[in-house]
C-alpha cells in the first residue's frame, strides 16, 4: 500500500499519467534542487535565513540605519544586507559582488566540480541591474565614469559568475522586473528539459537601497509606512524596499529532496505599470497548474503590500482557489521587497523549508484577510506549493515546487 502511494506521488511530481512508464528515462528528467544560497537582511546563507524566520524574526527597520539621519528616506522602513564590506570591490560592483557569494554557497552546496562547473548554464535574474555603486556612491569602490563598460550594464553579475566560478556553458540574464528571479529559475528548468545542459546555476540579485532609486520609488507613492509589512491588511499602503540575493544549483543528474515541477509566464498585455484589478491572466497560469497538480497545498504569493497588489491578489485566490485548506506563506515581511531577486530569493527559502517537509510560518501580526489562512506556525507539508511573482507591465509567472516522497 505504502508503495503504491509512493509511485502515485511520483507520478504526480513527474507529470506523468496513470498509464505511462516508471523506467529511467522518464525519471532522468526531474529538476532537482541540489544547492541553495540566500543573501539578506536576515543573514548570509541559507541556514541563518532558516533560523531567523523559523524563530520570528525580521530584518525591516528604519533606513536611517543604512543612509543616516540626514537621508530624505530615513524614516523609510527597509531591510539592508548587514555586512557591508562583502559587497566591496575594486573591481566587481556591489551587485555582482552579492551573486558571488550566494552562487557560491549553492554550488559548494550541489558538490560540482570545477569540470561540472565548466559544462553548466548560468542564468542570472535582475531588476536594476547595477545601479549600487554606478547612480550611487559605494564607499571604497573604484569610480567609474557614467556608462563606462562593463559596471552599468545588468550582465555583469553573470560575467562575474562566469569567471570566478570557472563557468562556460549558455549564459542568460533577465531583466523582467520584480518577476527576474523566477523567471530565471523558469529559464533554467527549461534548458535542462531541453538538453541544452545537465547542471544549471540560477542566481537573482538586487540592491535597490540606492538613493535616486528610493526617490523614484517614493514620487510613484509605491513606498509603505509603518512598523511592519503586513500585505493583506486593510492600512497597507506600500512595499518596504529590501536587498537580497539568491542562487539555486538545478540538476537532472543528481537527486535532491525537491524539485521544480513546473513554470509558466504569460502577460495580461493591458498596462505598462498597473495590475488589472481582476488579477488579469495570472489565474489562467494557476488553472493551468492546478489541472497537472491539483489544488495547491500552499502559496507564496508576491504580496508586496501595495494597496492594487493586494486587491488583486484576492480577486486571484477568489477565482482561482476552491480548496478551503490550502494555506498563504508570505516572505516579504521578513526581509521586504528585494525587487528582481525576490522570486528567487523566496523560492529559496521556501525550498530550504521543503528539504524538512516543512512550509515556513508567517510573521507574527501577518494578518491573512484574503480567502485563505496564513499560519503563523511551522506547518507540515504534504502537496504542492505554487511560488507567484509579477513584474510591472502584467508579467506574471508561476513556479510549482515539490518534495519527493
Amino acid at each position: 500500500m505504502r508503495c503504491a502511494k509512493a509511485e502515485r506521488a511520483l507520478r504526480q511530481v513527474l507529470q506523468l499519467p496513470c498509464g505511462a512508464s516508471l523506467l529511467p528515462e522518464c525519471i532522468a528528467k526531474r529538476i532537482s534542487i541540489v544547492g541553495i544560497g540566500a543573501l539578506s537582511g536576515l543573514g548570509h546563507g541559507i541556514e541563518e535565513h532558516h533560523r531567523a524566520i523559523s524563530e520570528g524574526r525580521t530584518a525591516i527597520a528604519r533606513l536611517s540605519g543604512l543612509l543616516g539621519e540626514d537621508s530624505n528616506h530615513a524614516e523609510q522602513p527597509g531591510a539592508w544586507i548587514p555586512s557591508r564590506e562583502m559587497l566591496t570591490h575594486r573591481k566587481w560592483s556591489p551587485v555582482s559582488m552579492a551573486a558571488l557569494h550566494v552562487a557560491k554557497e549553492a554550488v559548494e552546496a550541489s558538490g560540482w566540480s570545477a569540470e561540472e562547473l565548466e559544462g553548466a548554464a548560468l542564468v542570472v535574474g535582475t531588476s536594476r541591474g547595477n545601479a549600487a555603486g554606478w547612480l550611487g556612491e559605494w564607499p571604497g569602490r573604484r569610480p567609474f565614469k557614467l556608462m563606462a563598460a562593463s559596471n552599468t550594464i545588468h550582465s555583469e553579475p553573470a560575467t562575474a559568475i562566469s569567471i570566478e566560478l570557472g563557468i562556460l556553458g549558455a549564459n542568460h540574464v533577465t531583466a523582467s522586473g520584480c518577476s527576474a528571479g523566477l523567471d530565471a529559475l523558469g529559464l533554467g528548468k527549461m534548458l535542462l528539459e531541453s538538453g541544452s545542459a545537465d547542471r544549471v546555476l540560477v542566481v537573482a540579485v538586487d540592491l535597490p537601497l540606492v538613493p535616486i532609486l528610493l526617490d523614484g520609488y517614493a514620487a510613484s507613492g509605491l513606498l509603505g509606512k509603518g512598523e511592519r509589512l503586513n500585505p493583506y491588511a486593510e492600512g497597507a499602503d506600500g512595499f518596504f524596499p529590501g536587498e537580497g540575493a539568491a542562487a539555486i544549483a538545478l540538476s537532472s543528474l543528481e537527486r535532491g529532496k525537491t524539485v521544480i515541477s513546473h513554470f509558466a509566464n504569460n502577460s495580461d498585455g493591458r498596462d505598462p505599470v498597473g495590475v488589472p484589478k481582476d488579477g488579469g491572466r495570472t489565474p489562467a497560469l494557476i488553472a493551468a497548474a492546478i489541472r497537472k497538480f491539483g489544488e495547491p497545498y500552499a502559496i507564496c504569493p508576491h504580496a508586496t503590500g501595495t494597496k492594487i497588489q493586494a486587491r488583486a491578489e484576492r480577486e486571484i485566490f477568489a477565482r482561482s482557489i476552491t480548496s478551503t485548506d490550502t494555506t498563504l506563506h508570505l516572505l516579504k515581511p521578513y526581509f521586504g521587497h528585494t525587487v528582481g531577486a525576490s522570486g528567487l530569493l523566496e523560492s529559496a527559502v521556501l525550498l530550504r523549508f521543503m528539504a524538512d517537509s516543512q512550509l515556513p510560518p508567517n510573521l507574527a501580526g501577518t494578518i491573512g484577510t484574503t480567502s485563505l489562512d496564513a499560519p503563523e506556525e511551522v506547518v507540515a507539508l504534504e502537496g504542492a506549493v505554487f511560488k507567484l511573482a509579477h513584474g510591472m507591465g502584467g508579467h506574471n509567472a508561476l513556479a510549482v515546487f515539490q518534495s519527493i516522497p
